[in-house]
């Protein structure tokens, strides 16, 4: 299709050249025009401004000067339908798309490449937008491409199992890649060619089988995740425990300025400074109204409930929940 096009693009502008050029070489030798009058005359003719004749027309030049604005009419009507039809076909709408979502990623810097934007794909598109997070998708299908990125949101058409994909979609200056394609296959082929190009990259991957989980572990996914067991085992616990999932699932996560509950802070924010310090030295609650649920140490180990004397360690993360104001008010105060 895209060969046709262009095809016809050459032939129009051929024709143009064709008319102009016959048009300067009759005015020249039929009339005897100098070069600057033949030009003037063949581009006021082909044009159909109606400016007036450099001298009165002979019957010869007027014949000819028919003949030209009726093969300009034609040939202009053609060029203008076929250059009209190019510039908005649904290829050229594609890379002009595509070129301005290449520019913008070129200046993004620890964004979140998420790769596949099937149902599992939207879920994690909407938490970062909560979250104002940004972010590139890579998809394949190119139905879906098109429907969605009306949405304002930056799509890669291709395979993201492609380095030339993935660079495209900046994962060498990327902090996370979100592998969410349905086929385990698919994200292990993934994951081992983003953890090559980038070996800071933190990457999760879904699964569907079991078997997978070790595989795209030992590919490098960090994390794994399985929505299937998740949603079977959540479904069990609300017969088994109901009370206490469904006052988790009433802790909201989300970044809605209204209803978020639970937040998590990095050392940096809480010590700008740089100094380690106590837990019981933050005064956390008494400044926000904030409870400490969680630490997380550099090394990874996380510690529920941890003691008011814990230490708070370089590149660790505080996890605190609260009521919706004041986790607004830990926002502010830490700029969280």
């Amino acid at each position: 299709m895209r060969f046709i096009i262009n095809s016809k693009i050459y032939g129009a502008f051929l024709l143009l050249a064709i008319v102009f050029l016959s048009g300067v070489l009759g005015y020249r030798y039929l009339s005897d025009y100098s070069w600057v009058d033949a030009v003037y005359m063949t581009v006021i003719t082909v044009t159909t401004v109606g400016f007036g004749e450099v001298r009165p027309l002979g019957p010869t030049e007027k014949i000819f000067t028919s003949v030209l604005i009726l093969s300009s009419i034609f040939i202009l009507g053609y060029a203008i339908s076929v250059i009209t039809e190019y510039m908005f076909s649904k290829n050229n709408i594609g890379n002009l798309r595509e070129k301005r979502v290449l520019k913008k990623v070129e200046i993004m810097r620890n964004h979140v490449v998420v790769c596949g934007y099937g149902r599992n794909g939207k879920q994690s598109v909407q938490k970062l937008l909560a979250y104002k997070q940004p972010f590139v998708i890579i998809e394949l299908n190119e139905e879906i491409v098109d429907r969605y990125s009306e949405d304002h949101l930056l799509f890669i058409q291709g395979n993201a199992s492609e380095d030339e994909i993935l660079k495209k979609a900046g994962i060498e200056k990327a902090r996370a890649l979100i592998c969410a394609l349905p086929r385990d296959a698919d994200n292990l082929f993934i994951v081992l060619s983003a953890r090559q190009i980038n070996p800071k990259l933190k990457i999760i991957s879904r699964a569907t089988e079991e078997t997978s989980y070790q595989k795209l572990k030992l590919a490098g996914a960090d994390n794994v995740i399985m929505p299937d067991k998740i949603g079977g085992d959540h479904m069990a616990s609300l017969v088994v425990v109901p009370d206490l999932v469904e006052f988790l699932d009433n802790l909201s996560v989300s970044g809605e300025h209204d209803s978020i509950n639970v937040e998590q802070v990095p050392f940096e924010k809480i010590c700008t400074d740089g100094k380690e310090l106590a837990i019981m030295d933050l005064d956390l609650r008494k400044k926000t109204g904030c409870s400490i649920i969680g630490y997380k140490a550099p090394d990874g180990e996380y510690i529920v409930n941890p003691e008011p004397s814990m230490i708070l360690k370089k590149d660790s993360k505080l996890i605190l929940i609260g009521r919706p104001n004041q986790i607004d008010k830990l926002k502010q105060l830490y700029h969280v």
